[in-house]
């Protein structure tokens, strides 16, 4: 018996079909157009937690993140242009100084913890809410054929991109349901949630901190970098100049050397040790100086210090089986009357150059000094060259004076060996005092004293200089060492030329030389002088010293108890401490003349 199937149970005849596709298309636009008109707005209502989660987002995103001046990580943003710093004066404002890791480590673990949590939770509401709203249509949905189940999505895809509902929209279904409110309201926040969860999870890296570090100190230095590069090229020497200099300094030397040897008796033994900045190779601008100092060896010599300081000696030889050369400039007291030796040596000299075919000038003698200094004008380019020849004793001695114990501290830099070496080397005596020259002390003028001298080991450190002992013998393992030192020398020469109150003449060159010697001793290793590292270590040599100058407390290298600024006025230098800061946090206006 055939039944008769009850007219409710019919399906919708194909007529009604496309009655409803073109209902569900009116709904899905007017569904479209609501959505735009409520992330125009805003003025949909959205639950606590959206808005908690929107709050978050705001804090972390990285549309907001890139407005401010520093990232999460402490580094100055690079959508800022880097402006010119105005003028003032302080205390060196280093900007290689950076947040303490430990801190910052802290709050990249809060903010980073806190972004990923309400990114959690946003996630588990909507996936709640998705299996609602799946179990609700699965009891009314009619239904679908093969071909319509592949064309839709059976689920909501997780992604950062604009959701997009089903697409078999009932035609009783009215578009403003709650639960599509509440997931319009969510489908914005979650794209910074996710956004989010990479930054805390990038920020939270060692690895990505530690570059970034590095990364934004290179940046700020960049500038400074740059410049003191330019100035370093504008300070080199030019080789055609070097030969032409060298080759008439080489000349005067040989005539004056062997007219001692032939004419001075007590010169008969005179060596030649070429010192300085030229044989340094930290010679600046031109090579217009020179210094060769020429040695008397001596033996059997009794030396007594004639200062506390523990730089300045009074030497006396002892018995010899015959007679001396040096015996007639000896006291009493068998000491050696410097003043009278360096007298005639001046007179030796003067006499050695006067048939050269050089225009040479012999300056007047300056007080405290040992140096016999003769101007050479160059027929060529029309420069005047200087050169300084020094008279010196050379002392060979079991060990160098008491006073340099505790000095000469190169075991954290070149090595224990390396000291114990050069330690064995002789050490040079020249004819130098302090204050006035009859001053007595223990029956001998000032005038008479030397002064010691370890010019030669200087020399020999700023040659090796390197830490690995193969610094800068090719690319790879370029330090920035000798080239702090003639960035130092520049800076006082060029605040010597600007200065008008001649509050800079206490202060030479050496004073830079011993700051560097202080700083390798400190930082020994080549990771502190690296060449991409030239702004920072230029900066910090400058930081050592001012803080001597405030201190006005510059040790010897060599003979710590002996203060190289104890003759200079505090004054004078705080005045120079002022300029070097000035210049370090205004990026050294004085190099771009």
């Amino acid at each position: 018996m055939n039944k008769q199937r009850r007219p409710g149970s019919f399906r919708e005849t194909t007529p009604g079909r496309p009655k409803a596709k073109a209902q569900t298309k009116a709904t899905a636009n007017g569904r479209s157009k609501e959505q735009r008109d409520h992330r125009e707005t805003g003025t949909e209502e959205k639950s606590p937690e959206c808005a908690g989660a929107k709050c978050t987002a705001k804090r972390g995103g990285r549309k907001q993140q890139s407005k401010k001046e520093k990232d999460p990580h402490g580094c100055e943003s690079e959508d800022k242009p880097l402006e010119e710093p105005a003028l003032k004066r302080g205390n060196i404002n280093r900007q290689s100084k950076k947040q303490s890791p430990e801190t910052s480590k802290v709050k990249y673990e809060e903010n980073g913890a806190s972004v990923i949590n309400n990114a959690n939770n946003a996630d588990e509401n909507d996936r709640q809410d998705g299996r609602k709203k799946l179990d609700r249509e699965s009891k009314c949905k009619p239904r679908q054929s093969a071909n319509s189940k592949a064309d839709e999505k059976t689920a909501p895809r997780r992604s950062g991109k604009k959701k997009i509902g089903p697409l078999n929209i009932d035609k009783d279904e009215s578009p403003e349901r709650p639960e599509r409110s509440e997931e319009k309201s969510r489908a914005k926040p979650r794209r910074q949630h996710e956004s989010d969860i990479k930054a805390a999870v990038c920020a939270l890296s060692p690895g990505r901190r530690k570059k970034s570090a590095g990364h934004n100190a290179t940046t700020v230095h960049e500038p400074l970098g740059k410049l003191l590069r330019a100035t370093l090229d504008k300070l080199k020497i030019k080789k055609i100049e070097q030969s032409i200099a060298s080759s008439c300094v080489n000349d005067i030397m040989d005539t004056v050397i062997g007219y001692l040897k032939r004419n001075t008796t007590w010169c008969e033994e005179i060596e030649r040790l070429r010192t300085g900045s030229y044989y340094e190779n930290v010679k600046i601008c031109e090579p217009d100086e020179f210094d060769v100092m020429l040695t008397i060896p001596v033996e059997r010599v009794d030396i007594q210090e004639f200062d506390e300081a523990g730089a300045f000696y009074s030497i006396a030889l002892k018995r010899h089986p015959k007679r001396h050369p040096l015996d007639k400039f000896l006291n009493e007291d068998k000491t050696i009357q410097a003043s009278e030796m360096l007298g005639e040596f001046r007179d030796a000299v003067k006499k050695a150059v006067e048939k050269l075919p050089y225009q040479i000038d012999m300056q007047r003698k300056k007080p405290k000094c040992p140096a016999v200094t003769l101007e050479v004008k160059m027929e060529g380019n029309k420069k005047t060259i200087s050169v300084d020849f020094v008279l010196g004793l050379k002392v060979h001695r079991a060990s160098w004076p008491d006073f340099t114990k505790d000095g000469f501290k190169i075991e954290n830099w070149l090595g224990k060996k390396e000291r114990a070496k050069m330690k064995q080397q002789p050490f040079y005596l020249v004819p130098k005092y302090e204050g006035k020259g009859n001053a007595e002390h223990d029956g001998v003028v000032a005038k008479d004293a030397w002064r010691i001298s370890f010019s030669h080991v200087e020399k020999e450190i700023l040659n090796k200089h390197g830490h690995s002992k193969t610094c800068c013998e090719n690319v790879k393992q370029k330090c920035c060492r000798k080239e702090c030192l003639k960035l130092l020398k520049y800076l006082l020469q060029q605040l010597k030329e600007d200065d008008k109150s001649n509050k800079m003449s206490s202060f030479c060159s050496y004073h830079a030389k011993t700051t560097l010697l202080h700083a390798c001793a400190t930082r020994g290793t080549d990771d502190k002088w690296e060449y991409s590292q030239l702004a920072d270590c230029y900066l910090q040599l400058l930081e050592d010293f001012a803080k001597h100058l405030r201190n006005r407390l510059l040790p010897n290298f060599f003979i710590p108890t002996h203060n190289l600024l104890h003759q200079v006025s505090q004054s004078s230098c705080d005045y120079l401490a002022n300029e070097i800061e000035f210049q370090c946090n205004n990026n050294f206006p004085i190099f771009r003349k």
